[in-house]
């Protein structure tokens, strides 16, 4: 699985430390962030499955601030797109331009667009046009770009933080169904607790703002990613995960159109990336049925009916997840019955040590 017994021990080293390294991580967004754990988490979750994000809420909430703060943290090269009716394209992929030499002599040289970065953050993407959306789908699902007849490959680890504003709808674009598809997980943001108002208040209301001193490197993160793909998890809870997602299809009560297999692929990876963050070598349902809402809100849809009830998406999805029962878990179980926490456990993954 790895090149070298070196690679390998450096993988090992990440996974032993992959609790101080989250807990640090995490604790350093705070000093920016106020609040917003489940969000900041749920991102992370994503960056770690090497997936994309959909992040929805009313305006002011900080939504760019988050995710300007989460690339800072992990020390990536991180650039912005202000989405609008007339962005082009190109605007977003780059151009072919002629260039001048000396001696008068011209050649063609290609002028890379924002997407070439590793954390792209496109804001209000709902406002760019169908066209302008869609220069993002070979660059979300091939990590590439292809710009007349080259195709370009994009630095690794990429992603797409896209922000979409749920009121002033009008003039907007809503993403089509396939490209919702693309972003592994939807993240809702709700307003802040009074408290949390509050310390809002107190740090951006001084003459200086809080700022990241430190964070996660690349080489660290690439390793993180290998590590979340390796975390065992069971055939029962494998199967639990399906039959999620395959209610999803079989509910024409509530739901007219149900989730793809990529739904599949993404609730069994995110759980995974959850169980990583959490210090547990292992996948419980707990992961399972918290992951659920995110990867399946944005890729259901409801009838005309449920909607006309009011009926949300993660209450169809509460409904899914009551119809699948609760079943025990045996890892889960086992780690019930050692007196060691599940993150000290001499575990190792498949790959890593002997």
């Amino acid at each position: 699985m790895y090149e070298n017994n070196s690679e390998a021990g450096h993988i090992s080293i990440t996974y032993e430390n992959a609790g101080r390294i989250f807990g640090s991580f995490f604790e350093e967004i705070g000093r920016v962030v106020v609040g917003q754990k489940n969000a900041v988490e749920n991102i992370v979750i994503s960056i770690l499955c090497g997936s994309h994000v959909l992040v929805e809420s009313n305006p002011g909430l900080g939504k760019t601030l988050m995710i300007s703060t989460i690339s800072k943290a992990l020390n990536l090269k991180f650039s912005r797109i202000q989405c609008t009716p007339d962005l082009m394209p190109a605007d977003i992929t780059g151009t072919t331009i002629i260039e001048e030499r000396e001696g008068g002599t011209k050649e063609f040289r290609f002028e890379a667009g924002p997407v070439f970065a590793n954390i792209v953050l496109a804001d209000e993407i709902n406002r760019a046009s169908p066209k302008t959306q869609s220069a993002l789908l070979e660059a979300m699902q091939e990590k590439q770009v292809t710009v007349g007849n080259e195709t370009y490959s994009l630095d690794k680890p990429f992603f797409i933080l896209a922000t979409q504003n749920p009121i002033e709808m009008e003039g907007t674009y809503p993403l089509p169904e396939a490209q919702l598809d693309r972003f592994l997980l939807k993240i809702l943001l709700d307003y802040p607790s009074f408290e949390e108002e509050k310390e809002i208040i107190n740090r951006y209301t001084k003459s200086e703002f809080p700022k990241i001193t430190r964070g996660i490197d690349k080489p660290t993160l690439l390793e993180l990613q290998a590590l979340t793909r390796q975390v065992p998890i069971s055939e029962e809870l494998k199967e639990r995960a399906l039959n999620i997602v395959s209610l999803t299809r079989k509910d024409k009560e509530n739901i007219e159109y149900g989730a793809s297999p990529r739904a599949s692929i993404g609730l069994i990876l995110a759980a995974k990336a959850r169980a990583l963050i959490e210090g547990r070598n292992f996948v419980s349902q707990e992961d399972i049925d918290t992951m659920a809402y995110p990867v399946l809100r944005h890729r259901i849809i409801l009838t005309f009916e449920a909607e006309r009830s009011g009926l949300t998406p993660d209450e169809a999805i509460t409904q899914l997840l009551k119809k699948t029962g609760r079943k025990e878990n045996r890892e889960e179980k086992a780690s019930e019955n050692e007196q060691e926490e599940p993150a000290k456990k001499k575990f190792k993954f498949p790959g890593i040590g002997k």
